[in-house]
């Protein structure tokens, strides 16, 4: 019984998360591609505190983890997550976000920060 407590628990903390649209189109990003905070920036027009609000809210999660190149720091998705099936659910039903990150390569801005 306890287990199963648990376990909506997750699903419900995760779909909760996965709610706010911003950090769906964040993950649903993520999915493809490791982004850094300051193209998320560039992508949602939004303050950088912002940003990394959302991104902590993931970590915190379990369901984005960082890694550090050079000086700039990359977000990824945690695959082997326990609850991924399920995020990996989710997104199957979302438009890709690619044209997104292409916007920002003809800006010249995709990773631009990060080199």
């Amino acid at each position: 019984m306890q287990h199963s407590t648990l376990k909506i628990e997750k699903v419900a903390t995760i779909l909760k998360l996965l709610g706010d649209k911003t950090r769906l189109t964040m993950v649903k990003l993520l999915e493809k591609n490791d982004c850094c905070v300051c193209e998320f920036v560039e992508i949602f027009e939004i303050s950088q505190p912002a940003i990394s609000q959302h991104i902590r809210k993931l970590k915190d999660a379990g369901i984005v983890k960082e890694t550090r190149r050079g000086q700039w720091v990359f977000y990824s998705l945690i695959k082997d997550h326990d609850m991924y099936p399920l995020i990996q659910h989710i997104l199957q039903h979302l438009p890709e976000q690619d044209d997104k990150l292409k916007e920002l390569e003809e800006k010249g801005l995709r990773i631009s920060c990060c080199e």
